[in-house]
């Protein structure tokens, strides 16, 4: 087994994640197999409890590990299958050796953190790496491992103790480090400056660990000068110093780690020539016309992203990502509008009416209407509110979790006149519970104890729209993240009036997808697709979605023949989706995704 080791100096979002993810597809495109591993500094033992606002989203794996966003990451750009295993977090260190503690496996010694400590992280990843993922009983040929934070955090320091030790303990030609650093321009006197990366390399080489590839972030493209000088200061040979400057789009950055031969580098340290497994040169084709073809997509789409973390897109990243895949497969240029659902609110009209009307206008000027999960009841109304819109004004409506959830609330109250209808989550009292705790569920402790990981729905009706958008197949594998449900007993009300259930669970008592079946495109789902949605397999309900939006599907809910994608070989062919949503065919393409409140230019990785 091979390490690569990615860190990070000067300032945190630089883009390890995408760096280490890169770096991945550059290896995995040589010919290997690629697993790779993230871990977390901080002291809980997953990001289940975490505010989106405090470390993005939380991402979720089919075992129901709840890990951080990164994973996902790693997961699009690799295809590959992770395990909660794949993130170590501080927490999960420190409580297995406080475990073993009490069981006495270290019995007549005094537990420390070296060597204790530092021996549970290295045993943890070399166990994990040699687990397979890529859906074969192989295991990986290297293993990219991203230290979360920043070189000279206190929270990393046994972490970066116990790799100093671990790439003495694999040996010369077994661990690659790639330290990824900034060179920032001051506008004063207009030129980079390498001393911050000097500074970093310094104090990682003070901890014991000294990097075999410098990756530099910059505005532009680095000065052959820039490269000399930090090649003379921190000792790493020029071919080694790759520039990772702001691009068009991410997929652009394994080209731009082709192109500089990063890959060369990284097989030289690692040796990997003289394992019986000679490296071929990448084969990037795809990425390629990902790349390029995400920059010519010109008609717009616009998706109105109705949500309570707004502030923060990475909060929803999975689900901006899905909603690019799929609009790249329907050729369309993805906008999305960002309303912050307690802006939609009566009460935001009378304190701040300008966010209020700017919130309503997006709203009604969107082509389609998505509102993605959440806990809590902030903002809720306004949710309900822009479901309400999307359903009377017959604009494609997605909700996912929470988004579904509200849809039926919406419907009890407006067409059921249950005007008191409301989950038990927001109002313990209501008379008309239309969502409900889910029985199992725990009440005292709040962390892993949510329905979670993949789960099989069963389409209980045949010609729905969700079913022939997943390719008219008896059942689906979803991941899921939640702790209400439908109430089940209110579902023959609903039924009655008009809302169809065409998805429930193996029981066929816990409701997973509600349509409207006279509606162009209204959908909830209690499940999260966007978590398996992937470059070249975008989820079905977004290609709905994405499709309905730009008036490509039709009233049975099938994809305009005009739809296309890229074949293998250049050439149009339409979409045809299979199980679990992936389609047959894989897409090349990709986009960028342009946010309403950004410009055109340059996005940074």
């Amino acid at each position: 087994m091979k390490y690569v080791l990615v860190t990070g100096g000067v300032v945190s979002g630089l883009g390890k994640g995408v760096t280490a993810s890169s770096i991945g597809v550059l290896l995995k495109s040589c010919g290997f197999r690629v697993t790779s591993i993230k871990i977390d500094p901080y002291l809980n033992t997953d990001a289940g409890t975490m505010s989106p606002f405090e470390h993005g989203e939380v991402f979720v794996l089919d075992d129901g590990g709840e890990v951080d966003l990164d994973l996902g990451n790693y997961e699009r750009f690799l295809d590959i299958k992770l395990t909660r295993d794949n993130n170590i977090t501080t927490g999960k260190i420190y409580q297995s050796v406080i475990d073993k503690e009490r069981r006495g496996d270290y019995l007549g010694k005094t537990v420390q953190v070296v060597p204790h400590i530092t021996d549970e992280i290295q045993e943890w990843i070399e166990r994990v790496a040699m687990n397979p993922v890529d859906g074969t009983e192989e295991a990986a040929d290297v293993c990219v491992i991203e230290l979360g934070g920043t070189i000279g955090d206190i929270e990393s320091m046994p972490f970066i103790e116990a790799l100093g030790q671990f790439s003495y303990r694999v040996g010369p030609g077994n661990f690659c480090l790639v330290h990824v650093s900034l060179v920032p321009v001051l506008n004063v006197v207009g030129e980079q400056k390498t001393k911050p990366t000097q500074h970093s390399v310094r104090g990682l080489r003070g901890l014991g660990l000294m990097p075999d590839i410098l990756a530099c972030r910059s505005t532009h493209p680095l000065e052959e000068h820039v490269k000399v000088k930090l090649a003379q200061f921190c000792h790493v040979p020029i071919p080694n110093i790759i520039n990772l400057h702001d691009v068009t789009n991410i997929w652009h950055i394994p080209l731009l780690l082709r192109d500089q031969k990063a890959h060369e580098a990284i097989l030289k340290v690692l040796d990997l020539q003289c394992v019986g497994k000679v490296a071929r040169e990448p084969q990037l084709s795809e990425w390629t016309e990902r790349a390029s073809r995400c920059d010519r997509l010109k008609t717009p789409v616009r998706i109105a992203m109705v949500g309570k973390y707004t502030g923060l897109s990475d909060s929803y990243l999975s689900v901006i990502k899905a909603l690019l895949h799929a609009s790249v497969a329907l050729d369309r240029k993805l906008v999305v509008d960002w309303v912050p659902s307690c802006d939609l609110e009566d009460s935001t009209a009378e304190e701040t009416p300008d966010a209020y009307e700017k919130a309503w206008e997006s709203l009604k000027g969107a082509d389609g209407v998505l509102v993605p999960g959440g806990f809590g009841d902030r903002g809720v109304q306004g949710k309900i509110l822009a479901a309400k819109y999307a359903r009377e004004n017959n604009i494609p409506y997605l909700g996912i979790c929470l988004g579904m959830q509200i849809a039926v609330i919406e419907f009890a109250r407006s067409i059921m006149k249950l005007h008191g209808a409301n989950s038990t989550e927001f109002d313990p009292t209501t008379k008309t519970p239309c969502v409900i705790f889910m029985p199992e569920g725990s009440k005292t402790h709040m962390g892993a104890t949510m329905r979670l990981g993949s789960r099989r729905t069963f389409f209980q009706v045949t010609n729905c729209k969700s079913a022939k958008l997943y390719g008219n197949v008896s059942y689906i594998d979803e991941r899921h993240r939640h702790r209400y449900e439908v109430n089940p007993d209110m579902v023959p009300e609903f039924e009655k009036a008009g809302l169809s259930f065409v998805g429930r669970d193996e029981s066929g008592k816990r409701m997973e997808i509600i349509e409207l079946p006279t509606h162009r495109f209204f959908v909830g789902v209690q499940f999260h697709p966007e978590f398996k949605s992937r470059p070249g397999n975008p989820s079905p309900l977004f290609l709905g979605l994405v499709a309905a939006s730009s008036g490509q599907l039709d009233q049975r809910g099938v994809i305009s023949k005009t739809s296309r994608c890229i074949s293998n070989t250049g050439g149009a062919s339409k979409l045809k989706a299979c199980q679990n949503g992936h389609l047959m065919k894989p897409l090349k393409g990709l986009v960028n995704g342009h946010y309403s409140t950004t410009s055109n230019g340059a996005i940074p990785i």
